[in-house]
């Protein structure tokens, strides 16, 4: 499989690992997705990386691949059919000239139908934070709309593949309160593919093992650090603002917060007040109730049960060292 180009900061590096990740997709390439699979996990940790490589993978297995990714105003139809191809950049012509996300997003029921009326063929819909583009109010029903897609055809298929990505935890909820998806999560990078990305990062850096526990192998945290020349303090700076880990957020959840830090499992106490978990995933700071550890149910590598050093519990983990960090910071700076 070819890999592709992505872009990190302002350097052009060539899509590295997620290995079992793209066997999984040639898995669901020969079988189909039987519902939409709705991808999630930590912010940064690779999933747009991944569906653009998943295009072209999916792509050499004959599929004709209609691709969005609203927020990066990035749109691509690697389809057989010219005209639905003109009609499809007609749309996003217009979509990026009104910023009517919602348009192109629905678009996609009409152009599936459309390749399909002209033969039985492999189609693939790859959509990555649409979620944001709808609004998250409309994600359960855009989901059914393409599980229906799936069930109940207009035209018939051979193939069908439905890939979703989200950071947002808050979508993960909203659609789980219905079976019209398989939530799958996706973790940071393991370490050995961490590695051959860092070291594909130029000039002088910290030793690797110290950005691996920075980082935890979130490749977004990774870029911040190389922008940021290296300096943890200036990104922990920026995900205090970013994430608005105020004053009075601190010391009203402090007694949480201060025990979360040491270990992230006391989060997952019966006891917690509902409005702190809430705000902790909308903030995507943790991503609560993590999946059994077994490859079955995880796009590519699972993380460990658990890795204090690395914020990680067995039901609750900080979205990378640094965002642990960051509260930590807070913390001890908003200190009464």
């Amino acid at each position: 499989m070819r890999r592709i180009t992505v872009r990190f900061a302002d350097l052009d590096i060539e899509f590295v690992d997620r290995d079992v990740a793209l066997r999984q997709v040639e898995d669901w390439a020969n079988k189909s997705t039987w519902y939409p699979v709705v991808i999630f996990g930590p912010e940064g940790c690779g999933k747009t990386a991944f569906l653009r490589q998943t295009v072209q993978a999916i792509r050499e297995l004959d599929y004709n691949v209609l691709y969005l990714h609203p927020l990066d105003r990035v749109f691509m139809a690697e389809v057989d059919e010219p005209d639905v191809k003109s009609l499809f950049l007609d749309l996003v012509r217009q979509t990026l000239a009104d910023e009517k996300w919602g348009r192109i997003a629905l678009a996609v029921f009409d152009l599936v139908r459309e390749l399909l009326r002209r033969r039985k063929r492999r189609v693939a819909v790859i959509a990555d934070d649409v979620f944001q583009a709808i609004g998250l109010n409309n994600a359960a029903a855009y989901v059914k709309g393409l599980l229906n897609m799936i069930e109940h055809p207009v035209y018939d298929y051979e193939k069908i593949v439905i890939l979703i990505a989200t950071s947002e935890g808050l979508s993960r909820s909203e659609i789980g309160r219905h079976r019209w998806a398989h939530l799958t999560p996706m973790w940071n990078m393991p370490r050995e593919g961490f590695q051959q990305l860092y070291e594909k990062v130029p000039g002088p850096k910290p030793p690797f093992n110290e950005v691996w526990k920075w980082t935890g192998g979130n490749p977004n945290a990774l870029r911040e650090l190389y922008i940021a020349g290296w300096s943890r303090d200036a990104v922990v700076a920026q995900l205090i603002r970013e994430k608005d880990l105020t004053p009075d957020f601190i010391a009203k959840w402090r007694d949480w917060l201060e025990r979360a830090v040491e270990d992230p499992e006391a989060l997952w106490s019966p006891d917690i007040p509902e409005e702190l978990k809430a705000e902790l995933i909308r903030r995507n700071l943790i991503i609560y109730n993590m999946y059994d550890r077994d490859q079955v149910f995880w796009v590519d590598q699972p993380p460990p049960e658990r890795d204090l050093e690395l914020g990680i519990g067995r039901d609750v983990a900080w979205q990378t060292p640094l965002h642990r960090e960051a509260v930590r910071r807070a913390l001890k700076e908003y200190r009464v």
